[in-house]
C-alpha cells in the first residue's frame, strides 16, 4: 500500500467505519485504512463482541450504539459526529475488509477534478473478486430497480464506499436504519439537486462478508419496506 503524502486522505477528511460484531477484522481493516487515512470514526453499532475495544487500540475515535440499531443508523451517527468535527468531507468504509483503502484518495481526486459533491464507488465498473454468481444476479436487479424507483442512474446500488463533500453529507438524512439505507442515501441524492459520479473500486469477497451480506429473501423484504416508506412519504 502507497503511503506517499500525495495519496493521504487530509485530516478533514474523515472515514466513518460503522461495525457490528467485527472484532475478528476490524483490526485488521483499521490498519490498512490508517495507511491513507488521519480522521477515522468506528461506530460499534451494539455489537455483541469486543469490536470496540479492539477499534480502541488504533488511533481513531470510537463511538457506541447501546443497542443494534443497524448499519444506515450508524452511518448517519458517523456523519453526524463528523460534521460536528468540522469535517470538509466525509466518506463511508466497510468493517469487513472488502474495500481497499487505497480506493479513497483515487475517490478524493475524482471529487476535485469532477466538481461533484458525491463519489460512488462501483465493482461494477472496477472489480469484484470472489462475488458468486447469484450475488452478482441480486445486485444487477437491484441496479435495475434503483434507476426505476429514484431515477437515478448508478451501475452499482448497495456499496458500502462512497465519499461526499460536508454540503453533500448535510444534505444526507438517513430514517432508514438498516439495509435499506443504501437505495435511501442514493434516492436523496437524487432529490439534492448535486452531482454526483462513479468511480471503479475494488471488492474483495470473502466467507465473513458473503455470510454478512444480504439473502435473497432479505432483499424482498427490503424492496417492500422502500415502496411503503415511498407510498408513506
Amino acid at each position: 500500500m502507497a503511503t506517499s503524502s500525495d495519496t493521504n486522505l487530509p485530516q478533514s477528511c474523515f472515514v466513518v467505519v460503522p461495525a457490528f460484531n467485527e472484532a475478528p477484522r476490524i483490526g485488521r481493516t483499521l490498519e490498512s485504512l490508517l495507511q491513507v487515512a488521519r480522521s477515522v470514526v468506528v461506530v460499534d453499532d451494539g455489537s455483541a463482541d469486543n469490536t470496540a475495544e479492539v477499534a480502541l487500540q488504533y488511533p481513531v475515535w470510537v463511538l457506541r450504539h447501546p443497542v443494534n440499531l443497524g448499519q444506515g443508523a450508524a452511518i448517519q451517527t458517523g456523519i453526524t459526529f463528523a460534521l460536528r468535527q468540522g469535517a470538509e468531507y466525509v466518506a463511508t468504509f466497510d468493517a469487513d475488509g472488502q474495500h481497499d483503502p487505497g480506493d479513497l484518495a483515487k475517490m478524493l481526486e475524482q471529487l476535485h477534478q469532477a466538481g461533484v459533491d458525491y463519489v460512488l464507488g462501483s465493482r461494477f465498473l472496477g472489480r469484484a473478486a470472489g462475488i458468486p454468481i447469484s450475488r452478482k444476479l441480486m445486485l444487477k436487479a437491484a441496479v435495475w430497480y434503483t434507476r426505476l424507483m429514484s431515477g437515478i442512474r448508478v451501475t452499482d446500488t448497495h456499496n458500502g464506499i462512497r465519499l461526499m463533500t460536508r454540503r453533500g453529507a448535510e444534505r444526507i438524512h438517513i430514517t432508514m436504519n438498516r439495509m435499506e439505507h443504501a437505495s435511501e442515501i442514493l434516492d436523496q441524492i437524487a432529490r439534492s439537486g448535486l452531482r454526483f459520479i462513479e468511480v471503479p473500486v475494488t471488492i474483495r469477497y470473502s466467507e465473513a462478508s458473503l455470510a454478512k451480506g444480504q439473502k435473497t429473501s432479505a432483499a424482498f423484504r427490503m424492496g417492500v419496506k422502500i415502496i411503503a416508506e415511498r407510498v408513506m412519504r
